[in-house]
């Protein structure tokens, strides 16, 4: 099998496998009304604490605008709350309400359980290095070399 060929092959399998994996660990969050980007906001509040809308953005890999969308939608429902800066109006940080604690705090236990189940097809072994190639691939995507 030629490289090229074999490469396609390998992307679309990868591909594949991360859009099936994303659909079903994420389909719970339609009972909440909740896009995956909403969920991740909220999941880092949870654990990170307050953020900028630029670290958001960089955590979840989303674009300055997008980030500013998404926190429109949790402020409107009242989930997170934004906090402009005295010496620099222009900065703002992103914290979550009482009540959108209370939904995450909520929502995280059986998350992390069905992701859990979702990776138990494989052993531990494997997904160690499935993990190990997935940051090699990502770091030669971002150009910063590959992991060793």
């Amino acid at each position: 099998m030629d490289t090229t060929r074999l490469a396609l092959g390998t992307y679309v399998k990868l591909a594949r496998a991360a859009e099936t994996i994303t659909a079903c660990a994420h389909a719970h969050l339609n009972q909440h009304n909740l896009t995956i980007s909403q969920f991740g906001v909220l999941e880092a509040l949870l654990h990170k604490g307050p953020l900028c809308q630029r670290a958001l953005a960089d955590k979840l890999l989303k674009t300055g605008g997008n980030m500013t969308t998404v926190v429109d939608n949790l402020e409107k429902r009242g989930l997170v709350r934004r906090q402009r800066e005295e010496s620099d109006r222009r900065f703002s940080t992103v914290h979550l309400t009482d009540e959108g604690r209370e939904l995450i705090k909520r929502l995280f236990p059986a998350h992390a359980q069905g992701i859990t189940e979702l990776f138990s097809t494989l052993t531990a072994e494997e997904q160690e290095q499935l993990g190990n190639l997935c940051r090699k691939l990502g770091h030669a995507c971002a150009g910063i070399g590959l992991e060793k």
